[in-house]
């Protein structure tokens, strides 16, 4: 349950690229942590950083404590129950990887068998989550900083609009398979 897919891995390499020659991200947020894996990741990337995922998941948030105790970070890792809004913020880095799947649409067993429904469909055009995440971003989000949001394959478009009319700049990133996979958004002003 709540298995990191290697698709997750793009939006780390946004966020290396994007604080590349500085000193990195001081405030991590993770919205919808889930496994707390791409938290980790980012607190294992930059060790001065410290964390918050939030999950609306008592399970996932128990399955976060847990990873982040294993590997050592749970210092530096807060893993709180939450929602789409956010808290604490500004951030440095915000991470999201929200449900994204458009409801009905045929899905491998792997990922059907071992996945919660509440993590992968997000309503008939699976844009539903990004509808909530857009209009609270911003604030939470720190000058300097970057919010990388993953997406599914022909999502950058209309994924990214909602971004955009809320004040970001949105760049498309691309997997390892050159599918769009995140959205890159930082401040305008």
């Amino acid at each position: 349950m709540l298995i990191p897919r290697a698709d997750s891995e793009t939006l780390l390499d946004a966020a290396v690229a994007h604080f590349a020659g500085g000193p990195g991200p001081a405030s991590v947020l993770d919205l919808g942590t889930g496994s707390g894996a791409l938290l980790l990741a980012a607190l294992d990337q930059w060790p001065r950083a410290r964390g918050l995922g939030l999950d609306a998941s008592r399970q996932a948030i128990r399955i976060a404590r847990a990873n982040a105790a294993r590997l050592k970070l749970d210092r530096r890792a807060m893993i709180a129950i939450g929602d789409w809004r956010g808290q604490d913020g500004p951030h440095d880095l915000i991470l999201c990887n929200p449900p994204y799947v458009a409801t009905g649409e045929a899905l491998p067993r792997d990922v059907v068998d071992w996945e919660p429904a509440s993590a992968l469909f997000a309503g008939p055009d699976g844009l539903d989550d990004y509808r909530a995440i857009a209009p609270g971003l911003l604030s939470q989000l720190a000058p300097g900083g970057v919010a990388c949001i993953e997406i599914g394959a022909a999502q950058g478009d209309a994924a990214g609009a909602l971004f955009a009319a809320e004040g970001f700049a949105v760049s498309v990133r691309r997997d390892l398979a050159g599918r769009e996979r995140c959205l890159a958004l930082t401040r305008l002003t």
